[in-house]
């Protein structure tokens, strides 16, 4: 499972900086969420994305922030619910809330994930339900940065990263 972790984050960092020899193609645009897939030597990835509608504080200098739900069917993999929030984490320091759930996020550098299968499809529910979800995280140098995502759109994108790699 922890290499499977790293080979997506690695996918998922050569996406945003446009590195990857094989750029992922938009499948579809749903609001505030896209959807993507990619063909590479190990096969089909498709996935969902978004970026944060508000990002805080200001202050802080880092990169592009993300959310993403991710496919890859040659890997078994589905429904691995990742982010970034552009800046290395503190360990351990990455929670996601709706309302009252909160969810607590294990990071590596600057991308993190639920800690199993059973939380991701926890999560992926709540995302369809909910409107918005915030992303609290603290940055190597234990600066709390906070993003905002909109889940407006996220069904249709979902549905169509999972249909895309089905």
């Amino acid at each position: 499972m922890f290499m499977k972790k790293i080979f997506i984050m690695f996918i998922l960092i050569m996406y945003s900086f446009n590195a990857l020899a094989v750029t992922p193609r938009s499948t579809g645009k749903y609001k505030n969420w896209e959807s993507f897939v990619a063909e590479t030597n190990k096969g089909k990835i498709c996935f969902a994305q978004t970026v944060p509608i508000k990002r805080a504080p200001a202050a802080v200098k880092r990169d592009v922030s993300k959310l993403f739900v991710t496919f890859r069917p040659t890997e078994e993999i589905k429904d691995e619910v990742s982010l970034t929030s552009g800046h290395d984490y503190k360990t351990s320091s990455v929670t996601a809330t709706s309302g009252k759930r909160r969810y607590s996020f294990f990071s590596q550098k600057n991308f993190a994930w639920l800690l199993d299968d059973q939380e991701e499809k926890k999560f992926i529910k709540l995302m369809k339900r909910a409107t918005s979800i915030i992303v609290k995280a603290r940055t190597m140098k234990g600066a709390e940065t906070t993003d905002h995502y909109s889940m407006m759109g996220f069904t249709k994108a979902y549905n169509t990263a999972k249909k895309t790699c089905s």
